[in-house]
């Protein structure tokens, strides 16, 4: 893959469209998951969910829009594009090396791809500035967490396995990084971070080292951190409870991102967002983000008519059916093929209504 240009202008919080240079046919053969170091997940299982919606127009879904929340490197975005040679696809990332990837990718596509850098809490906005696309959506997909690529980039900090500087941000243009977090917040705000977002059993004797340590020298690599959580966490739990920096990890890059947040206000704007008919899936792969997933699905298909009612009262009806039975995981295959699937957990809806 060739090197990304100093000023390329996918840099921009604005539309990133594919160069023009990159074109060829939709008949041409793409590259493989692996050339762009990441293989999505479910990906035929989003496909047979999202498909009914897209095709509601046209079995090659024109007429449709998709809107791909999570682009990553793009691999869901050029399964659909693949498959349905009329659909148009929306996709938003917050980091401008994924963009730029997922660029190169789907330039085959161009004319039926629209790229914003933007976080994905953005979406009523980014509807709204893209209006000759689409003012609602027939699907949505979110894949959420980090993603594989941004795992496998060292310089990025958000894994334990190599040393690297303490950033963990997926838009390098944040101005908080987890060194801040980590050398700045005060015992009891680290406690809860790490308590919160990481599930961290140990989060106030984790915290309380930090701030011992940070005394002597503030944290500049996740080097020095594993090193410190390697003593903060008794021997008897990293034994039994995987790699001691997991937890820790996970709260510090949810920090620094706003993850939760962002989720929480992503969700119903791309609910809203659907025409009737219209579906949703979201992949999420720890309790936390799960959580709020299956919460605001449980509200969207609940009725809304007082309990006790023998009748549904009209107008309060539930806005959204599920189309799967709790979360699905991935099958053993798929988790051999691909071991960052093993923790993913998939639910989708349906708006209520039919075509309109």
């Amino acid at each position: 893959m060739a090197p990304r240009p100093e000023n390329d202008p996918r840099d921009d919080d604005e539309v990133a469209a594919a160069d023009p240079a990159d074109e060829q046919s939709d008949n041409e053969k793409p590259a493989s998951d692996a050339d762009f170091g990441h293989i999505p997940v479910l990906a035929e299982r989003c496909v047979e969910l999202l498909a009914p919606a897209l095709t509601r127009y046209s079995a090659d879904g024109s007429g449709a829009v998709l809107l791909d929340a999570t682009l990553g490197a793009g691999g869901h975005a050029e399964r659909f594009l693949s498959r349905f040679p009329g659909l148009r696809l929306i996709g938003l990332d917050r980091d401008p090396n994924a963009l730029w990837i997922a660029g190169e990718r789907l330039a085959r596509f161009r004319d039926r791809v629209l790229l914003v850098r933007t976080r994905y809490d953005r979406i009523k906005e980014v509807l709204a500035e893209s209006s000759y696309w689409a003012f609602e959506l027939d699907g949505v997909l979110f894949d959420l967490g980090v993603s594989s690529m941004q795992l496998d980039r060292t310089e990025r900090g958000f894994s334990y396995s190599a040393d690297a500087p303490l950033d963990m941000r997926m838009d390098p243009d944040s101005p908080l990084t987890a060194a801040d977090v980590v050398n700045t917040y005060d015992e009891r705000s680290l406690t809860r971070v790490l308590r919160d977002f990481g599930e961290e059993r140990f989060a106030g004797r984790i915290a309380a080292q930090i701030v011992r340590r940070r005394a002597r020298k503030p944290f500049t690599t996740t080097g020095e951190l594993v090193e410190l959580l390697y003593q903060a966490i008794p021997a008897a739990a990293r034994r039994a409870g995987g790699h001691p920096a997991k937890r820790t990890f996970q709260a510090l890059r949810i920090a620094v991102n706003g993850e939760l947040d962002s989720l929480r206000a992503a969700l119903p704007a791309a609910m809203e967002a659907l025409r009737p008919g219209g579906r949703i899936v979201v992949m999420s792969y720890q309790s936390l983000e799960d959580r709020i997933v299956k919460q605001q699905f449980a509200a969207a298909t609940a009725s809304r008519t007082p309990a006790g009612l023998p009748v549904e009262l009209p107008g309060h009806e539930p806005k959204f059916t599920a189309l799967t039975r709790g979360a699905e995981r991935a099958d053993e295959a798929e988790v051999a093929a691909n071991p960052r699937s093993a923790s993913v957990r998939l639910r989708a809806l349906e708006k209520v209504g039919g075509t309109q």
